[in-house]
């Protein structure tokens, strides 16, 4: 049953403010892995209400994660450089934990994990 949940969030459709947020997104890189934050699969979700609020809902790889400053930083710039979006506000989640299965074939080949 978790699978097909976690598939549905996968299909939801964004608008065209909250694709261009994902796509700004994309450039926000982890430091440390050097690959973008939505290939790595921390984005869970992103949604702009009509006043312009983002709210981008993600995971880091773990808890102790020593890039949250740099990141919110980074992610609150991306956001908010799309037209439409004034304010950003990040949800940091832990459930559903991040693993390998939630990154992008790109990124699995970028860091040599094949299979």
């Amino acid at each position: 049953m978790a699978k097909d949940s976690d598939e549905e969030k996968e299909s939801k459709e964004y608008s065209p403010t909250e694709d261009a947020v994902m796509g700004a997104l994309e450039k926000v890189i982890d430091p440390e892995l050097g690959i973008d934050l939505v290939n790595l699969g921390l984005i869970y979700d992103v949604s702009v209400d009509d006043d312009g609020l983002c709210i981008v809902t993600m995971t880091l790889t773990t808890m102790g994660c020593p890039l949250g400053d740099f990141l919110n930083d980074a992610i609150t710039e991306a956001a908010t450089s799309v037209d439409g979006v004034d304010k950003c506000k990040i949800n940091l989640v832990w459930e559903p934990v991040w693993g390998i299965d939630k990154m992008s074939r790109f990124a699995k080949i970028a860091l040599g994990l094949h299979g």
